[in-house]
């Protein structure tokens, strides 16, 4: 498996002096294709900083971020949306649908934003839909949708134009147990069969059984890392 991000001696603080608040500290991760890599650690510990630093959400202090070998920590903003573009997806625990929207048009509107045409773009969103199981739901609205139907449309929209990394935020907090396997088979099946990585921020223990890494983050540092046993 080959590194698709590269992190070294990463940092992240607010403030500065005496009230200078340390949110990373040191922080050495690669990230490869075709894994499943879980962040775990107590709120606050630092690992959904982490994560939107990752995405270029969210800026470093310091060190280096490398994707495919771009170094992105000192990209100008104005840079940085067509690199969220060119290799994110991303799947909220909130699931942030457009309530306005049609499921289809949710998925879609994903793809308007990476140039697709508009008949392209109804296409793959389909095909998108049918390979979460929700093709009988394109036509609804999400507050027609059940938790895990909602979850299911975002993993579909984060998918639009086949990003290399997606990156998920409590993806399974809000769900029960069957829509969280349901949703974790969905993600795990990706790493695997198209060579991608997901990498995964939760406190859910039921992600450990799908995970191939599992990093425990503490005070902002990488604490320990783990390969666990598959239980699934």
């Amino acid at each position: 498996m080959g590194n698709l991000m590269e992190i070294r001696n990463l940092q992240k603080y607010y403030g500065s002096g005496a009230g200078q608040v340390r949110a990373l500290e040191s922080i050495d991760l690669d990230v490869r294709a075709g894994e499943v890599l879980v962040l775990m650690g107590p709120s606050g510990s630092g690992k959904t900083t982490l994560l939107s630093i990752m995405g270029c959400i969210l800026r470093a202090s310091a060190g280096s971020v490398k994707i495919r070998g771009r170094e992105v920590v000192h990209l100008p903003e104005s840079q940085l949306p067509a690199v969220r573009l060119q290799h994110f997806g991303f799947i909220f625990q909130g699931f942030n649908l457009f309530p306005a929207l049609t499921v289809r048009e949710n998925v879609e509107i994903a793809f308007h934003l990476k140039n697709y045409s508009r008949r392209d773009a109804r296409r793959l969103a389909d095909t998108m839909l049918s390979g979460v199981g929700l093709a009988n739901k394109r036509s609804s609205y999400p507050a027609d949708l059940s938790g895990g139907q909602k979850q299911r449309v975002a993993i579909a929209r984060a998918l639009a134009g086949d990003p290399e990394i997606i990156l998920a935020d409590e993806p399974t907090a809000a769900l029960d147990s069957t829509s969280g396997k349901t949703v974790m088979e969905i993600l795990s099946g990706l790493a695997a069969q198209r060579n991608r990585a997901v990498v995964i921020v939760t406190h859910d223990p039921r992600v450990l059984s799908y995970s191939d890494r599992v990093v425990q983050i503490a005070d902002g540092r990488i604490a320990r890392e783990e390969v666990p046993e598959p239980i699934h």
